[in-house]
C-alpha cells in the first residue's frame, strides 16, 4: 500500500513553541507582534470616502500569561489580510480587527495594538491660477484595544513656509536707511520716483528669511465620533491655521501670491504652535492633541521647535 508522504510529513513536523527543551522564563511581556507589514489598504476619510493607499502595519497583542511560551503569530497576519481584504480602514473595521486579535488569543492576552503608516496623497489647487498637483503627507493611525476600552490615534505630518518676524523687521530697516540715502536733499520726492525705485534690487535690498518647516500633530480621537478618520480634514485645519502651505504647480501669479501670504503671516515657530493650539482646541472630536512645529532654519544650522498639548490631565505629555 503506497504511504501519503505529505501526510506522514505533516505529523513528523515538530511543535517547537509547544515541545521546546529551551527553558521556559516565566514571564509576562507588554507587547509581542509583527512590524513592516506591507498590505494594501483602502482608507476611510470623512470628507474624501474611501481612498486606496499601501500601508506599513504594526500588529501587537500583549502576553498576559506568564506560563504561555508565546503567541499565534500567523493569526495576526491572517486578520489583517482578512479583515482588511473586506473592509476600509476605518474605527469599525479597526474595532473588529483587534477584537478578533484578542478572542484568537483567550487566555494569552487582553491587550490589542495596531498602527498603520502611509502616505495620503491629495490633489491640492494653486492659490491663484487653474494649476493643481498632488502633495503627499505621512499619516499614521494607532488603535489600542484593552479591558478599559479602545483608544485611537491619528497622527499628521503637514509642511508650510515661515518667514521669520526678526529677519523682515531687519530687512525693512535696511530699505528704509537705503530710501534716506538715495533721496537724502531731496525734500519732496516725486511718487513716480519712489514706485520706480521700490521695483529695484537696489531699493529692495533685503528680503527676510523663510524655510520649510513641518507641523506634526497628533490627536485622540473621540470613539462617538464619525467612523470615517477626519484626514481631510484635520489637513484642512492645519494648513488653515498657518495660511502659508507648501505649493505643488504654479504660475508666477501663484508665486507671487505666496510671497504676500508669507509676508502677512510672519511666524516664529512659538507664534506657528499657538495657532495651531487655537485651531485644535475648537475641534469637538478631538479629546487630546500634541502637536510640534520644527522650522528648518535657514539662517541657523539648528532648527527651532515649540511643543504643545490640549493640558488634559493624564492625557498627552509635552515630550520632545
Amino acid at each position: 500500500m503506497k504511504r501519503d508522504s505529505s501526510s506522514e510529513t505533516t505529523k513528523s513536523m515538530p511543535d517547537v513553541a509547544t515541545n521546546s527543551m529551551v527553558e521556559h522564563i516565566h514571564s509576562t511581556l507588554d507587547w509581542v507582534g509583527m512590524s513592516e507589514i506591507h498590505l494594501p489598504a483602502r482608507i476611510s476619510d470623512t470628507l474624501a470616502g474611501e481612498r486606496p493607499v499601501s500601508t506599513s502595519i504594526q500588529a501587537y497583542v500583549n502576553l498576559s500569561n506568564p506560563d504561555a511560551k508565546g503567541i499565534h503569530m500567523s493569526r495576526l497576519y491572517l486578520m489583517l489580510e482578512e479583515t482588511f481584504g473586506d473592509h476600509s480602514v476605518s474605527a469599525y473595521s479597526i474595532r473588529k480587527l483587534l477584537q478578533n486579535f484578542l478572542d484568537s488569543h483567550e487566555g494569552l492576552s487582553d491587550r490589542g495594538f495596531v498602527q498603520f503608516d502611509f502616505e495620503y496623497s491629495m490633489r491640492r489647487p494653486a492659490l491663484k491660477s487653474s494649476y493643481s498637483g498632488w502633495k503627499s503627507y505621512p499619516v499614521t493611525i494607532k488603535a489600542t484595544l484593552a479591558p478599559d476600552g479602545m483608544r485611537m490615534e491619528l497622527a499628521v505630518e503637514v509642511p508650510y513656509s515661515s518667514t521669520c518676524p526678526c529677519s523682515a523687521a531687519l530687512a525693512r530697516q535696511l530699505i528704509q536707511e537705503q530710501f534716506r540715502k538715495d533721496f537724502e536733499g531731496e525734500g519732496s520726492v516725486d511718487m513716480e520716483k519712489v514706485f520706480e525705485w521700490l521695483g529695484t534690487e537696489e531699493g529692495i535690498m533685503a528680503t527676510p528669511h523663510s524655510q520649510r518647516s513641518v507641523a506634526q500633530v497628533r490627536v485622540l480621537l473621540d470613539t462617538d465620533c464619525d467612523e470615517a478618520f477626519p484626514i481631510t480634514a484635520l489637513i484642512d485645519s492645519i494648513e488653515g491655521a498657518l495660511k502659508t502651505p507648501v505649493q505643488t504647480a504654479v504660475k508666477r501669479v501663484d508665486e507671487q501670491e505666496f510671497a504676500k501670504l508669507n509676508g502677512q503671516n510672519l511666524m516664529f515657530c512659538e507664534d506657528s504652535a499657538r495657532r495651531l493650539k487655537r485651531a485644535l482646541d475648537g475641534q469637538p472630536c478631538y479629546q487630546d492633541f500634541w502637536l510640534r512645529v520644527n522650522h528648518l532654519e535657514s539662517l541657523h544650522a539648528h532648527n527651532a521647535v515649540a511643543i504643545a498639548t490640549k493640558e488634559v490631565e493624564g492625557g498627552y505629555l509635552p515630550i520632545p
